[in-house]
């Protein structure tokens, strides 16, 4: 058997866990504001007047704000000087002063007026009566057709040189939260690996996962889960009906979680039983495969040379080319941070040089229709002498976990 793969039950693993969240601070006001000024530097090299920031993580990032999008437009405007606005509807105030970080004027809209002819208002009244808008990158198209139609003597132009200007990069106090919710993570994967019995539904080992994460501390438990075995782990985001562990099958598990909103996202694929030299063979591959891209991460190189590293190895194989499968079907990484996936993007076409405090998944899967799936999937940050890992890579298909290594 597998090390560190099956021998327990839910009830002692879930047991053995324990709230992991102390010291894990949320985002200073001040953090806040230096992002605020980040911002605001980067609006006037580039002549933009202002940004319009949507309910979201954008909204969040700036001014610790917590709402989310929904039909009705809830934002904010953030001027190239002075300070940041808040539009809402008029009943949502009370709700919105309570989650505000950075406060601000809010400037409300009953609910049979427009908050599009709102929002040039509060541009005039802030003495912006032309020039360019950045409209959040992520805002629903109602909201950029809106604004656009009411106030056509605005440049509507895209806010992402400003928003992944600043989100790209990580801080210090960004990393600390990245790398304790990774941690949490892993205990987690740790824990349902020791649980696996032959018989075990996906459906059974999802709600363990989501359990031993609120055990660590995230009260929301999982915020996403994948459980695969056997066959149905060729499927990089998985099948639509649960299936029983059977011995010898490969089992893939990806799952995560936030904290103050920074989020965790960890693969491991091993084998429930004694690996086949298939199996063994196949995860070897995918194992120099992140290896390799997890070198070509250097300062300089772009985002690009890291999927072409990683994808080079497996074409080598046999494997591919291209995205074609058997193979790689997908880039090999993303940036992470308040969004699970976020810019840039370990893909052929981001030419994005890699930069200190930059953060990324490394997850150059290898999936072969009607046998299985491999992915190992690990993140790490960039600093001024290279890579470094969050978490350590599985050690080797016969002890996943490194218990003996």
């Amino acid at each position: 058997m597998t090390i560190g793969v099956g021998g327990s039950t839910a009830e002692l693993e879930l047991a053995k866990l324990t709230d992991m969240t102390q010291g894990a601070d949320p985002i200073s006001r001040e953090e806040y504001q230096a992002r605020i000024a980040k911002a605001q530097a980067i609006m006037s090299e580039q002549g933009i007047a202002a940004i319009y920031l949507n309910a979201g993580t954008n909204l969040y990032y700036y001014t610790g704000t917590r709402w989310y999008a929904s039909e009705r437009m809830v934002g904010a405007i953030l001027p190239a000087t002075g300070d940041v606005e808040y539009i809402a509807p008029a009943f949502e105030v009370d709700t919105l002063n309570g989650y505000m970080v950075i406060g601000g004027k809010v400037n409300t809209w009953q609910e049979d007026e427009s908050p599009f002819a709102l929002f040039g208002n509060v541009l005039a009244n802030m003495g912006i009566v032309s020039g360019d808008i950045g409209i959040d990158e992520s805002a629903a198209f109602f909201i950029f057709d809106g604004v656009r139609q009411a106030h056509p003597q605005y440049n509507y132009v895209n806010a992402k040189p400003v928003t992944a200007g600043c989100r790209m990069i990580k801080s210090a106090v960004e990393l600390s939260l990245l790398q304790r919710a990774k941690d949490m993570t892993m205990e987690v994967h740790k824990a349902v690996a020791r649980i696996l019995r032959e018989g075990i539904t996906t459906s059974e080992v999802e709600a363990f996962i989501n359990a031993a994460h609120i055990k660590v501390g995230i009260p929301a438990g999982s915020y996403f889960c994948i459980v695969l075995f056997g066959e149905d782990s060729a499927y990089p985001h998985g099948v639509k009906s649960p299936k029983a562990l059977e011995l010898n099958d490969t089992v893939l598990i990806d799952t995560g979680c936030q904290l103050h909103g920074y989020n965790s996202d960890i693969t491991r694929t091993y084998v429930f039983g004694e690996p086949s030299p298939r199996q063994r063979e196949l995860w070897q591959f995918e194992q120099a495969s992140q290896i390799a891209g997890f070198e070509a991460a250097q300062i300089g190189a772009t985002c690009a040379s890291v999927d072409r590293a990683a994808r080079d190895v497996l074409e080598a194989a046999g494997f591919g080319p291209g995205y074609d499968v058997p193979g790689l079907p997908h880039r090999t990484g993303h940036g992470v941070g308040l969004d699970i996936h976020e810019w840039p993007y370990l893909v052929l076409n981001d030419h994005t040089p890699l930069e200190a405090g930059m953060c990324f998944s490394n997850e150059p899967m290898l999936c072969v229709p009607g046998e299985f799936g491999v992915r190992h999937e690990d993140h790490f940050y960039m600093t001024e002498t290279g890579p470094v890992w969050f978490t350590k890579p599985a050690h080797s298909i016969d002890d996943p976990f490194g218990y003996e290594a």
